[in-house]
């Protein structure tokens, strides 16, 4: 009888920046789906890798004056031994620049030719470089900013290859609606949905503009859409060039797993491709949420991304990868902060588990010798403990297949708790002072070691090094592979009569305040030192400072920072300036006032919005207050 198959794929990372806790989050996750699946007995393929191709790259490449296969090369290393790190157990790591990558990419793309579903024609549209999307005129904010990253996007108008992904609209919805786990989580459903009822266009899928990618196949002068090479890496991972036998066996994919901010190409795009190709669907598109930290958004430009590398380094692979799993649901977004994962370490960790482990182990070496006792003496409490294994194993295997990894882990910790329960409630140590009770003293040290054989299993998907520690600890020599999954989640299975391994402490404590204190310090050290630049006469001579009558006042599209004015600077001299005062001021409060304002200051773009100058705002506690001028002074006079 042929195994049960599970695919799992995390998206492919694009090497435009080095990894992050991001990346960290969904490879992790993944690995934690494809390792509980091998370990049920199911044979498993888990893809992860990099999307190399594309504008930003080429331009990238290009300021560091290497190729863009150079460029490529160098951090695709950094997400391998990150990988490495994190003990991800992933069984490709897939390349877009592969050359079993490139042949799939062509192969799809001649499906859709020949399926009618590729034309020539021209595009003429935004196009947004950072996020490799168009974007329709009326789908831009604030101008002609992109709705994703609020960046200016540019008009292209070029050659290009259109899918007619228009002509899959209703046999999309169609799937969707009778596939209601298509699209996880169901929060994220409605939105993907109200997109496709809008109206699905044609889409381009190809540029002449760069050469960083794949080539339409006869036709080298255009490159085939990044987003159309990239999601084709989930079937050429796994041998869609030759259909071999492990495409037959793995596709379609149990599960994508993804970040919300590129949903709608993996449950738009992706399957309408599919269905342009004749191939199946994947089963299951889940979009977790992002990682924020300390509150902020994870930027450069706040310097407070996270290092993954420097976390484990830190605190260890298995701390980091519960924190990540245990500290918010998946799917929904969550704030990264040191407080909240020194307390997941010292609570969960280290006084629930690692106490639990420690004072067993103390007790057995005690009271037997380091020798693991036998099951003798049964009472109602080992009954009790013995329902809630079984009850645990069959929730956290539904909490593993909803893809609810903190239900699953909160789930295994009610069975940590119920242990140390197990031995306050039956006091082995008063049990020891009575010769009469040795045997019933075995029989509750036995199960409660059985039991932690037991999490051993529960917890290694999640924390595989601490599951072979404790096995370790227990002297435990089992092949969790090869033995059934279903005979190891049975009760009383630990042989009696062996000697335990050595005992050591699973999770150090950490000195929460110390921690804090030392991270903020090295953190000051790092910071630059501000200089303030002096500057002559001369030099503030060429500001011209003028008195300006505010006109008009008017907020800027979605913007919540940024107001549109008008301002008269006397002598017919009417400007338009863009000030980010919004969040400070109404625009009616400003109209009538007199101002200072900055009138050689060269004209800038701000969310696509001409500016003519800049008005002078002092920053006063968490608000800016304009620098106003006496009405008496006229719209013009010079500010010296």
């Amino acid at each position: 009888m042929s195994k049960q198959t599970f695919y799992v794929t995390t998206p492919i990372y694009y090497v435009n920046d080095v990894p992050h806790i991001g990346h960290a989050y969904t490879t992790v996750a993944a690995d934690v789906l494809a390792r509980y699946k091998r370990m049920c007995g199911y044979d498993v393929f888990f893809l992860t890798g990099t999307d190399e191709h594309g504008q930003k790259i080429e331009q990238a490449a290009l300021k560091k004056g290497i190729t863009p296969k150079e460029l490529a090369d160098s951090v695709v290393e950094r997400f391998k031994s990150l990988w490495v790190k994190l003990n991800i157990s992933n069984d490709k790591f897939i390349r877009t620049t592969d050359e079993s990558h490139k042949k799939a990419v062509q192969k799809i793309f001649k499906k859709m030719q020949e399926n009618g579903d590729i034309y020539l024609g021209e595009y003429e549209g935004w196009y947004c470089t950072p996020c490799e999307t168009y974007w329709t005129e009326t789908q831009l904010l604030d101008g002609n900013n992109c709705p994703s990253c609020g960046r200016e996007t540019q008009k292209l108008k070029e050659p290009s290859y259109f899918f007619r992904m228009s002509k899959y609209q209703d046999t999309l919805l169609k799937y969707i609606e009778e596939n209601p786990d298509f699209i996880q989580p169901p929060s994220r459903k409605n939105e993907i949905v109200s997109f496709i009822k809008e109206g699905l266009k044609d889409l381009s899928v190809s540029r002449v503009s760069f050469k960083w990618g794949i080539p339409v196949p006869g036709d080298d002068k255009h490159v085939i859409y990044v987003w159309i090479d990239a999601l084709t890496n989930y079937i050429s991972g796994i041998g869609y060039v030759d259909e071999n036998e492990e495409f037959k066996k793995f596709w379609p994919a149990d599960v994508h797993l993804v970040g919300k901010d590129i949903l709608r190409f993996h449950t738009v795009y992706w399957p309408t491709m599919l269905m342009s190709a004749g191939l199946p669907l994947p089963k299951k598109v889940f979009a977790h949420g992002w990682w924020t930290v300390e509150g902020q958004k994870m930027s450069k430009s706040l310097g407070n991304a996270i290092d993954p590398n420097w976390l484990v380094d830190t605190f260890g692979v298995d701390a980091i990868r519960y924190f990540l799993l245990r500290e918010v649901p998946f799917g929904l977004d969550g704030d990264f902060s040191f407080k909240a994962l020194i307390h997941r370490i010292n609570g969960d960790l280290a006084n629930d588990l690692g106490n639990l482990l420690n004072r067993t182990l103390g007790m057995v070496k005690r009271y037997f010798k380091g020798i693991i006792p036998e099951y003798k003496v049964e009472d109602e409490t080992d009954i009790e403990l013995f329902k809630k294994v079984e009850e645990v194993f069959n929730e956290v295997d539904k909490h593993i297949d909803s893809i609810a990894f903190n239900k699953a882990l909160m789930s295994i910790w009610t069975l940590v708790a119920e242990l140390n329960k197990y031995i306050d409630k039956n006091a082995p140590w008063m049990l020891a002072k009575d010769d009469s009770q040795r045997d019933r003293l075995e029989t509750v040290l036995y199960v409660v070691l059985d039991g932690i054989r037991i999490l051993s299993l529960l917890i290694y998907p999640f924390m595989p090094k601490t599951s072979e520690e404790i096995r370790n600890q227990l002297n435990i020599k089992i092949d969790i592979f090869k033995e059934s999954f279903e005979d190891l989640k049975k009760v009383k299975l630990l042989k009696s009569g062996n000697k335990i391994g050595e005992v050591k402490q699973l999770f150090p404590r950490i000195d929460e305040k110390e921690f804090l204190d030392r991270v903020t310090a090295e953190n000051k050290k790092s910071e630059p030192e501000k200089v303030v630049e002096e500057i002559t006469i001369n030099d503030f001579s060429k500001v011209i400072i003028k008195a300006g009558k505010i006109l008009e006042a008017e907020k800027i599209g979605k913007s919540e920072k940024l107001l549109k004015l008008k301002v008269d600077l006397g002598n017919g001299d009417i400007r338009q300036i863009v000030a980010g005062v919004a969040k400070s001021y109404e625009p009616g409060a400003l109209v009538g006032k007199t101002v200072a304002v900055v009138s050689n200051l060269k004209p800038a773009k701000l969310m696509g919005v001409k500016s003519e100058g800049m008005i002078l705002a002092a920053w006063v506690g968490d608000k800016h207050v304009v620098v106003e001028l006496a009405d008496e002074v006229p719209a013009g006079s010079v500010i010296k």
